[in-house]
């Protein structure tokens, strides 16, 4: 029997509103009765949750960023550690967003809240010092990339890894035939932009894109966007010049009808693989916070296609390399037919590496099991 547990939940960013909406689902298959509160959006809200903050407004990207918006992130400490204490929930989870989650587990331990922490901070990249924080900290950790469960378990963690769940999403997405009628656009083949879903990434990476393709003939152009950002887009699309159609909100459609696409670097540029999509992977950011990355950053790849395989399968632009120019040149190289089955082959294999068998599901009854454990002691 699983009790009518209360649960905590800090998803500071869209990906972390997708994910908890996927386990709070599963939670309440397992007992509608359980309570979710905390940070998310609105997929927090449709699976059953109640959001006190909403990530929209915590979203902080880089160091520099973080600083400017230091106040604001304190005030949002001391509101949730109320809100918690008021509260009294019986666990804390965690999804990503390190930044602040891992202050927060550390704070919650010493106020005896079990912690459980989905898509691990990549400690394996840098300041692996935390990991000694993590494992005074989490009672358990849920790892999405299959050489992290290897990684925790040498560093005595409680660690688990169930596949990574986009892999999952990505197989039960159902194509509108209707997409391109719905949206514009023409029979034309498609380059997808994806600029990321942080502002300070459109900002930085859009107009680059959109440079990069002043001279495309071939394909048409579309832009995965959200609506919460359409005057951006809108504003930089009238700078530009450049004909190009927003898709809102319906990333995985766009990505279902590419012939390859531009993307900032993060969760999309797998979302893209896993897709088969041949992409160029940018990154440019703040030039503070890159310098700062450069000198602590250990990985030789900020894609995480190329991370998981550890080797070179899609290009990666970044900071001064990710320019309209260099990017054109690389957009050249996808449009060879051998080039792009080379990658297209490389995508399927990644694919593999990362299948799981319903992993948010996995994920849920474990924790609700041993949340029953730890506060009631084995079953009997």
């Amino acid at each position: 029997m699983i009790r009518n547990f209360k649960i905590y939940i800090i998803a500071g960013e869209a990906s972390g509103d997708l994910h908890g909406a996927e386990l709070v689902k599963r939670f309440k298959e397992l007992n509608p009765d359980i309570s979710v509160r905390g940070w998310g959006g609105d997929r927090l809200v449709d699976a059953g949750a109640h959001i006190d903050i909403r990530y929209e407004k915590t979203n902080f990207m880089g160091f520099s960023e973080v600083l400017k918006n230091i106040v604001k992130i304190l005030g949002f400490f001391r509101t949730t550690k109320k809100i918690i204490l008021d509260w009294k929930p019986d666990c804390l989870l965690l999804i990503d967003y390190p930044g602040f989650n891992l202050r927060m587990a550390s704070w919650a331990f010493d106020h005896n809240i079990p912690v459980y922490y989905y898509i691990a901070p990549q400690v394996w990249a840098w300041k692996e010092s935390r990991v000694k924080k993590l494992k005074r900290n989490l009672r358990n950790l849920y790892v999405i990339l299959p050489f992290e469960q290897e990684y925790f378990k040498k560093h005595g963690m409680n660690v688990h890894y169930y596949g990574h769940p986009l892999v999952e999403r990505i197989k039960n997405f159902k194509f509108n035939p209707n997409f391109r009628l719905k949206n514009n656009l023409s029979n034309q083949s498609i380059v997808a932009l994806l600029p990321g879903s942080r502002k300070q990434e459109i900002n930085s990476m859009l107009p680059v894109f959109l440079e990069s393709l002043k001279d495309e003939s071939s394909f048409q152009i579309v832009i995965a966007g959200l609506k919460q950002h359409k005057l951006m887009y809108e504003s930089h699309l009238e700078k530009s010049k450049i004909k190009a159609t927003v898709v809102y909100d319906d990333a995985y459609n766009l990505l279902h009808q590419s012939h390859h696409a531009l993307v900032t670097s993060g969760t999309a540029t797998l979302e893209t693989a896993l897709f088969n999509v041949p992409e160029i992977v940018c990154y440019k950011g703040n030039q503070f916070s890159y310098y700062l990355a450069k000198k602590l950053i250990k990985v030789n790849y900020i894609s995480l296609a190329n991370l998981i395989v550890n080797r070179k399968i899609v290009p990666e632009m970044i900071q001064q390399n990710c320019n309209a120019q260099s990017i054109r040149k690389e957009l050249n190289f996808l449009k060879d037919p051998k080039v792009r089955l080379e990658m297209k082959a490389d995508l399927k294999q990644l694919a593999g590496l990362l299948d799981g068998k319903d992993c948010y599901n996995q994920v849920a009854q474990h924790i609700l099991t041993d949340l029953e454990e730890f506060k009631y002691g084995p079953p009997q």
